[in-house]
Formats: structure tokens, C-alpha cells, sequence
């Protein structure tokens, strides 16, 4: 799909007096994301763990049974999280403060999804605060479902909270249901939730059986932090499911608003039946998510709905 090793890829880097952040063109994926000190908040990508460090989830979330996707019937191959990622973006636009990353179909696209469209990533920096957006549009002549997810991957323990206890803080209070993955596909079962009264302390065992799944979501915002230190605010619209995820062991927290998840188990290979799965008409557009940070310790991520 247009992928070169992420080595290779160009980079562009936006910042001001307050933040700077770095884009590859491969996948139009962050990374880096620092403060004006030089703390970097962002996974570093070390391969001994796990080579991603935000990567954008198109046109699917999570994995297909045997790899296998169907549309209108046909069946097309497609790897885990879809192709966005391996892709090699088009910078279009970029000044000091802002870049944008478009992704458009190939040959190599269209012999795993056979439609039209447009992906554009822009991320931009005004005053304290990093705004990450993505637009996806159709330019197909039929309707066209897909899946869109952020995968971004944050420094566990955070930069100079070494020892300090880290929660996970839902700005509603809520305790919601979580379900798991088997075999990479979606567990229906209904899990009591990890969280009490809002407040998740995650631990390295947690994820020895992949990824929480809270597919009703968690609310409307959420805190990542250490207590007495540095924290990572994120709101969310327009983007129903969560997941937390950590390779276990590394030293990452993975904080992943989705639209769309992985089939559930003895569901339907066809993308469009997915849960929470986008299905846009022809000749529409939907924009989605963004990252933010608001302060020195503080980032704040905030997902709009589509205009």
C-alpha cells in the first residue's frame, strides 16, 4: 500500500513557543509530541516492544477473521487495522503551525477496498494546544462503510512521574461494561467494568488478555496522570467505542477512541455490519478526531463531529 520503511519517510515538524510535534508521511502518523522543555509524551516506537506510535485506523478498526473482509458479498483481504497506516501519505498543506497528509486510492488500495475516497490528516498547534483532525470523504459512486480509529500510544510511566501512581479518570464517573478479544475478534460478553467510580489504576497484568474494550465508550472526556505530576486530558465526540492497550510489560498506555471495532465472534465478514461500523453515501464527508494540549502537563484531546 504505497509503504516505505518508516525510516525513510519524510517528516514535518510544526511546534511554537509552547509545543512542538513531529508527523511522518508514512501513515500521517505522530511522532513525537513535546513540551517546550523537551518532555516528550509520546511512545518512542522501540521496536523491542512495539513499533507504532499513533497510528491512524482506516478502513477498519482491529482484525478480520482469517484476514478476510467482505463488501457487497466480495471478498477482499485485509490485514489487522487496515492500510492507512502502511501508507504513505501526500503532505499538501504545511506552515510553521500546521501540516495536512492526504491519503487517496491506488492500484494497491483498490485490489483490498474497492472504492474511491479521500483521507486527510491535519495536525495543527495554536498556543497550548495540538489539534489532530481526520476527514474522510466519499468519492465513490456507491455507499461506501469503513471503520476509522486512533491508536496513539502514550510514555507509561510519564515523562518524570517515575514512581508515581498513574489512574485513569473518566470525566462522567461511570463505570462502563468492557468486553475482550478472542482470537482478535470481539467477545460479546458483557465484563464488569475495571473502573470504580470513574477511576481505573492500570496494571501490567490488565493486558495480558489484550486490549479493554469499552465498546458504549467511556464518556465524553478522560484523564490519564500520575498523582502529583504530569497528565493527559483527552475529550472525545463522535468517536462511541475506547480501548486501552498495552504490549504487556512495555512501558506504554495506548489510549484508542474508535468508531467501529473488530467483528464480534460468528459475525458477519462484511465490513458494513461491524459494530458501530461508518457507512457514508455517496459523495459525503465526515470529519473526526484531534489531540490537544492545553498546557505543560496537561494534553488534551478533543474528537468533533462531522460537519
Amino acid at each position: 500500500m504505497n509503504a516505505v520503511p518508516a525510516s525513510s519517510a519524510a517528516i514535518s515538524r510544526i511546534a511554537n513557543d509552547y509545543i512542538s510535534v513531529e508527523v511522518s508521511a508514512l501513515g500521517a502518523e505522530m511522532q513525537s509530541l513535546k513540551a517546550s522543555d523537551g518532555r516528550d509524551f509520546l511512545w518512542n516506537g522501540d521496536a523491542a516492544f512495539w513499533t507504532g506510535r499513533s497510528p491512524i485506523l482506516f478502513p477498519i478498526v482491529g482484525k478480520a477473521d482469517g484476514n478476510r473482509v467482505l463488501v457487497d458479498g466480495a471478498e477482499f483481504e485485509m490485514n489487522q487495522h487496515g492500510f492507512a497506516r502502511r501508507s504513505t501519505f501526500s503532505l499538501v498543506a504545511a506552515t510553521d503551525t500546521s501540516c495536512r497528509f492526504d491519503l487517496m486510492p491506488s492500484d494497491a488500495t483498490r485490489v483490498v477496498y474497492p472504492f474511491e475516497f479521500l483521507l486527510s490528516v491535519t495536525h495543527s498547534v495554536e498556543g497550548r494546544t495540538l489539534t489532530v483532525s481526520a476527514t474522510v470523504e466519499n468519492r465513490d459512486v456507491r455507499d461506501m462503510p469503513f471503520g476509522l480509529g486512533f491508536h496513539s500510544a502514550f510514555l507509561w510511566p510519564l515523562p518524570g512521574a517515575d514512581g508515581r501512581l498513574h489512574s485513569v479518570t473518566l470525566d462522567n464517573g461511570g463505570e462502563p461494561a468492557m468486553v475482550r478479544l478472542r482470537d482478535g475478534l470481539v467477545d460479546p460478553e458483557r465484563l464488569a467494568s475495571p473502573f470504580t467510580a470513574g477511576r481505573l489504576v492500570p496494571e501490567h497484568h490488565m493486558f495480558e488478555a489484550d486490549a479493554m474494550i469499552f465498546p458504549e465508550g467511556t464518556g465524553e472526556g478522560l484523564t490519564f496522570g500520575a498523582e502529583g505530576g504530569p497528565a493527559l486530558k483527552f475529550a472525545f465526540d463522535n468517536l462511541p467505542n475506547l480501548a486501552l492497550w498495552q504490549k504487556p510489560g512495555a512501558p506504554f498506555l495506548c489510549v484508542e477512541p474508535w468508531h467501529g471495532t473488530a467483528p464480534e465472534i460468528g459475525g458477519s465478514a462484511e465490513i458494513a455490519a461491524r459494530p458501530i461500523a461508518c457507512f457514508w453515501r455517496r459523495a459525503s464527508r465526515c470529519a473526526s478526531p484531534s489531540v490537544s494540549r492545553s498546557s505543560d502537563d496537561v494534553c488534551d484531546a478533543f474528537y468533533p463531529k462531522p460537519p
